[in-house]
């Protein structure tokens, strides 16, 4: 069983479906409204747990209603909630999705996941230690991906850095990185180059391992030499909310597996996630990745 920790953001997904996207100032009907759990550390946790791996989130919520849903959630999913703290007086965060035509746009409020420190990070050491990967994105304080970065160097454990929201880093801190996850767009902010330059080109100047997703064209990674093509795999598309965390969480869980087929699951898995509404809600299990890896075989 593979052992995973997640330092990242916890949210609640307040979701609206829509026939589309309304225009700047226009209202629109929708066709459904719900609350359902997310954010990128949350999402990945709970996707690798699904896929069997021994799963540890560090990260915030409020002490509010929402965070209490949160937290009981977590912990339904076998997640150690050791290094996730309640904050007294500051809300969880939210992240406000309109889901149309398969497509989604959203708006978070970091709220606790802006109050997640370097030092929840060095308190959880002796976890990450013991971890055969760590994953963590940009939804928190970027002192604190820097800090788990450093750890994971530190520690000698992969750390998978998923550079989204996009922001730019120091290259410096990108070097720390196993692998580095983004999409072309991501990749492109990270390095502070135009995101109309072919990717290919991007994934070379990276200073680390790159792992690129394509969405339905799934994805290429790169360690040494030319970047190579993992397909994706073809769905009906319900949701795509959630597809890149569960991306993240499967690369992570199957790494020991070597890069090639890690990504492959991965891909695999993802696919799977768009095929339900709700970033969690289509998360799959180790035996639905493995159901559709065997009928795309025959």
């Amino acid at each position: 069983m593979a052992r995973i920790v997640v330092v990242g953001s916890i949210n609640m997904d307040l979701v609206t479906q829509a026939p589309r996207f309304p225009r700047p100032g226009e209202t629109i009907l929708g066709e459904r409204f719900l609350t359902v759990p997310g954010g990128k550390g949350a999402n990945q946790a709970v996707a690798a747990s699904r896929l069997g791996a021994e799963v540890a989130l560090v990260g915030a919520t409020g002490a509010d209603a929402f965070g209490q849903q949160l937290r009981q959630g977590l912990a339904a999913e076998g997640i150690d909630l050791t290094h996730t703290v309640q904050l007294d007086g500051c809300a969880s965060g939210t992240a406000s999705i309109t889901v149309a035509g398969g497509e989604n746009q959203i708006i978070v409020i970091p709220a606790a996941n802006a109050r997640v420190t370097p030092t929840q990070v060095e308190q959880a050491q002796a976890m990450v230690a013991r971890a055969d990967a760590v994953l963590v994105q940009m939804e928190i304080p970027l002192e604190t991906v820097e800090a788990t970065l450093r750890l994971g160097q530190r520690l000698g454990v992969a750390v998978i850095l998923n550079p989204a929201p996009a922001q730019r880093l120091p290259a410096e801190w990108v070097k720390l990185a196993r692998y580095v996850t983004p999409n072309q767009h991501e990749l492109a902010i990270l390095l502070g180059a135009d995101p109309a330059e072919d990717f290919h080109a991007l994934m070379q100047r990276a200073p680390c391992p790159v792992v690129l997703t394509r969405g339905g064209e799934g994805a290429w990674y790169r360690e040494q030499g030319e970047p190579l093509h993992q397909h994706g795999f073809k769905v009906d598309v319900v949701d795509s909310t959630g597809a890149g965390d569960t991306f993240n969480a499967a690369l992570a869980v199957f790494l020991h597996e070597g890069l090639p087929q890690a990504v492959r699951k991965a891909c695999a898995a993802a696919a799977l996630s768009v095929t339900k509404l709700g970033a969690q809600g289509g998360m799959p299990t180790l035996r639905e990745v493995e159901a559709l890896l065997a009928r795309q075989a025959r």
